[in-house]
């Protein structure tokens, strides 16, 4: 009883809140602390299930006590945690930037809770339905959000989002439906041992499907064209909620369902994934160095990071699943920072984005060049010396491309002369950009619980088949 309750506490939070909060009339000012109160409980609740998870092992249950394989299970292991409190994380200091600023809705705030017990569902449940049931909640959530302020700009780009999110929505519930054709069960655990003796075309097929879904809600090569029009169309928080906590679907998607479920099928896509990995970077940064925007820049360059962790899935193993969830991590903390401060100006912003703009480029003392270290490492353990040699260097060759395009807009925004002719924003934003900037440099010179963690959650996934 004691780790059921445990396990489903988070959900309740944010699903309880989320109701009370969208409740509320009155004062907006209030839904937002209020939410903001919900979300700190919600990842209180979260840390309490993640410290045993990682000290005592997995926490398991099956909602109403229904026999096995009949009732829906949810499972906590270190794989869903890590990526349930990277979410929640993000979508507090998204929501903490609309409560200083003054949100101008009451819709946000409950909206964002909605999202948060989408996503924490989807990050705990072992039952392959439930999953999509949770995976629509947070994308319906997501879809109001992206119109988030009502002018015909965000309107435009929540029209583009719903309607290409949605076609990805009914890919994922086809590969579903593919996965109960072949193995008969919904449970992922069920799945995973039944998968192994399947027919190999229908389990490629339902793979497929299931990447192809996965794809479109990564914004991976080819499948990025919604993403730009998005990302600079919305608010920044917006922004920061798709990139930073939104994105973590395809990429835990990928990893639950290629890594421990379909884990044959990843390996004989390795190629694939590592062709498409390369056109992501090399298409993100050209792109990227291609435009003047600010936001633009950071938006292509979402598209380029991706690439990188289809490269780690391709390397496969602990070390490319290591790589891939310590990337994934680091990745969302940078957009988070770069979307939120990108439109900000005055004291703390410009050193803040020069922080994010290392941390993408994979550049010390940020987070993110223990990121890039993680690939390198893993690179170099597959494959004959060529093919270790064209990882490492299309990686470094990524790197400096990011580097490049990084601060060619940073350079456009606070050096060139007239840069900052815009008065400075409110303090209390530009502290908060402030603080995530410090805590990426923070875990540059101290890493180790993000190695830590993400090594952890690699060891939940089987290593790459032969």
């Amino acid at each position: 009883m004691g780790d059921a309750l445990t396990l489903m506490a988070p959900i309740a939070i944010f699903w309880a809140g989320g109701i009370g909060v969208a409740a509320i009339d009155g004062w907006r000012g209030m839904t937002a602390r209020g939410a903001l109160v919900v979300h700190l409980a919600g990842f209180g609740a979260l840390a309490l299930l993640a410290a045993r998870v990682l000290t005592s092992g997995p926490v398991g249950m099956i909602a109403g006590n229904w026999p096995a394989g009949v009732g829906i299970r949810f499972r906590a292991d270190p794989l869903g945690i890590a990526f349930a409190l990277l979410s929640s994380l993000v979508l507090i200091v998204a929501v903490a930037y609309e409560a200083i600023g003054g949100t101008p809705t009451r819709a946000f705030p409950a909206l964002s809770l909605f999202l948060a017990a989408g996503l924490t569902g989807l990050f705990l449940t072992a039952d392959a339905f439930n999953f999509y049931v949770f995976f629509e909640l947070s994308m319906i959530s997501a879809y109001v959000l992206t119109a988030f302020g009502g002018q015909p700009r965000q309107l435009r780009a929540a029209v583009i989002f719903a309607v290409v999110n949605l076609l990805g929505s009914v890919i994922f519930l086809l590969g579903i439906v593919a996965l109960y054709h072949v193995t008969g069960s919904l449970d992922m655990t069920d799945i995973a041992q039944r998968m192994a003796f399947a027919e190999q075309n229908p389990a490629i097929l339902s793979g497929t499907l299931l990447f192809v879904a996965f794809g479109v809600k990564l914004g991976l090569f080819p499948f990025h064209f919604w993403l730009p029009a998005v990302y600079t169309g919305v608010r920044p928080s917006i922004a920061a909620i798709l990139s930073g906590a939104l994105t973590n679907i395809g990429t835990y998607g990928l990893l639950r369902f290629g890594g421990e479920m379909l884990p044959r099928e990843l390996s004989l896509a390795a190629p694939a994934l590592a062709l498409l990995g390369t056109a992501s970077i090399l298409y993100g940064a050209v792109q990227a160095i291609g435009r003047a925007a600010p936001d633009e820049v950071v938006a292509y360059s979402a598209i380029g990071q991706v690439g990188y962790v289809m490269i780690a899935l391709a390397i496969g193993g602990a070390a490319g699943y290591g790589a891939a969830i310590l990337f994934a991590i680091i990745n969302a903390l940078n957009k988070t920072l770069l979307f939120l401060a990108i439109d900000l100006r005055g004291a703390f912003v410009g050193p803040a984005v020069a922080i994010g703009a290392l941390s993408v480029a994979g550049a010390p003392p940020a987070a993110g060049f223990f990121g890039k270290a993680a690939l390198f490492r893993a690179g170099l353990t597959v494959g004959d010396g060529a093919e270790r040699a064209a990882l490492v260097a299309l990686i470094a060759a990524g790197g400096a491309l990011s580097l490049l395009y990084m601060f060619q807009a940073f350079g456009r925004r606070y050096l060139e002369p007239r840069a900052e002719e815009r008065p400075a924003s409110g303090r209390g934003r530009r502290r908060l950009v402030a603080v995530v900037a410090l805590s990426l440099l923070v875990f540059g010179c101290w890493p180790e619980p993000l190695i830590a963690l993400s090594e952890r959650a690699a060891a939940v996934l089987p290593g790459r088949l032969p």
